[in-house]
């Protein structure tokens, strides 16, 4: 997979630091996570502010911002929940670009507002990037009409699978979704197949596995 990171306006730099108390209040983690934040996050960054004044296109379709995060850790793997209790406090969509070692990656949420109305937003599953260099070269922002548009190609970069023809956003991460969990059903009866001793329960579980990557092989076609 291609690693994006784009390149942002000098216009749209915000550049505060956010305490996690900030995020404590907001979004209310147990102390089991309140431990993980400790122990994986050294420093959250609100990087950059993409809005209708700092990047001179229009709010639309309820998008009327786009916050980039950098999350600078403290080792190399980051639980996921760290990042939803993140965006629980941030009525927008966050692109996070996590920062470790001299690498970065970006990874990101279909965030959308909740169907219950109000200022709350959901984070659907997390997609990310592979890590690299953190002087990499980095591409324009993609050129869209509005803010809706613009994240909805942000997000798409982020994405393993592009849109089949016709499929609106949440269509696509919708069937990405599917395919992460037929993925992880898939990995565990290979892990079954791999500790399996009888012959007989070898051929069932294979058979399992065969079907699983065809339903795999339909939703990423």
């Amino acid at each position: 997979m291609k690693a994006v990171l784009f390149q942002y306006p000098e216009k749209a730099a915000f550049g505060r630091v956010i305490p996690k108390s900030r995020i404590y209040e907001h979004s209310r983690p147990g102390n089991a996570l309140r431990n993980q934040f400790v122990k994986q996050i050294d420093k959250i960054i609100w990087q950059y502010k993409l809005a209708p004044e700092t990047i001179n296109i229009p709010a639309r379709s309820g998008v009327i911002e786009i916050q980039i995060f950098r999350v600078e850790l403290k080792t190399a793997e980051m639980d996921g929940n760290v990042l939803r209790c993140i965006d629980k406090a941030i009525p927008h969509p966050v692109f996070y670009e996590l920062v470790y070692d001299g690498r970065i990656k970006m990874t990101a949420a279909y965030k959308r507002p909740s169907d219950a109305g109000g200022s709350k937003w959901i984070a659907e599953s997390y997609f990310e990037l592979p890590w690299v260099a953190e002087n990499v070269k980095r591409p324009e922002l993609p050129v869209a009409l509005n803010m809706a548009g613009l994240y909805e190609q942000m997000l798409g970069a982020c994405l393993p699978w592009p849109k089949r023809k016709g499929e609106n956003l949440k269509s696509h991460v919708e069937r990405l979704v599917h395919i992460q969990r037929k993925e992880i059903e898939a990995d565990k009866l290979k892990a079954r197949l791999r500790k399996e001793r009888q012959f007989n329960r070898k051929v069932e579980i294979n058979a399992e596995l065969r079907a699983r990557q065809t339903e795999i092989d339909k939703l990423s076609a």
